[in-house]
């Protein structure tokens, strides 16, 4: 008899994740938890109201004061910050300037580490985002760690803002990647890390579609 598990799916920006991780979830029939959502939520939130971005305090205030929820609509997930869809917004160059000192921040990781984990309890989820399979959900029956060349991840960025800002370039993205890389890598609290029992999947050359297939059907293997 089949089991529901928790799969835990880690990697650095712009590896394919969220994409992947969604899919897989749709097949399996899971949720779907984009942590990722959850921290530019917050980002959003310390934005709009006016907060200096290096005020540790202030952040901390943001994340507490904040309530964020993850809802499926026709097909697609939708990301609500205090009751109002932010999906689009939270996925422009202004989050992604602005979101490293709310991902890396110790204490807003507190708060969502918890909130993920209370998702997460009941099992038969899929969550992706940088430190899942090492803090979030260490106990994961299967946890995945996807990597991409620098090349690779900032292409798939490009196309993926390029209609909503024209004068973003693929060297401005493999900057920002960069840059992003190695705050989530060095950071004290949950830091980008491959667990020791995670599957690697290198996907600068596979479609999306082998992606998922490869994890489902390591989901299957382990559902036995």
């Amino acid at each position: 008899m089949k089991h529901n598990i928790s799969i835990a799916i880690d990697g650095p920006a712009a590896s394919g994740k969220s994409t992947t991780a969604r899919e897989v979830a749709r097949r399996l029939g899971y949720i779907y938890i984009d942590t990722g959502a959850m921290y530019r939520a917050i980002t959003r939130a310390a934005l709009d109201a006016g907060v200096d971005m290096n005020d540790a305090d202030a952040l901390e205030r943001v994340a507490r004061s904040s309530k964020i929820t993850l809802e499926i609509k026709e097909g697609q997930q939708h990301t609500f910050l205090n009751g109002r869809d932010v999906s689009g917004e939270i996925r422009t160059p202004e989050i992604d300037r602005n979101i490293t000192p709310v991902a890396t921040h110790p204490g807003v990781r507190r708060i969502m580490v918890e909130q993920q984990r209370q998702l997460a309890q009941n099992g038969g989820v899929v969550m992706d985002g940088r430190d899942i399979g090492t803090v979030v959900l260490p106990e994961a029956e299967l946890k995945i760690f996807m990597e991409a060349s620098i090349e690779a991840r900032a292409r798939r960025r490009l196309k993926e803002q390029a209609n909503g800002d024209p004068s973003i370039t693929l060297e401005n993205i493999k900057a920002d990647l960069a840059r992003r890389d190695h705050a989530d890598s060095t950071r004290a609290d949950g830091p980008l890390k491959k667990a020791p029992d995670a599957v690697v999947i290198d996907t600068s050359n596979m479609s999306i579609e082998e992606q998922v297939e490869t994890i489902v059907q390591l989901a299957r293997e382990r559902q036995q």
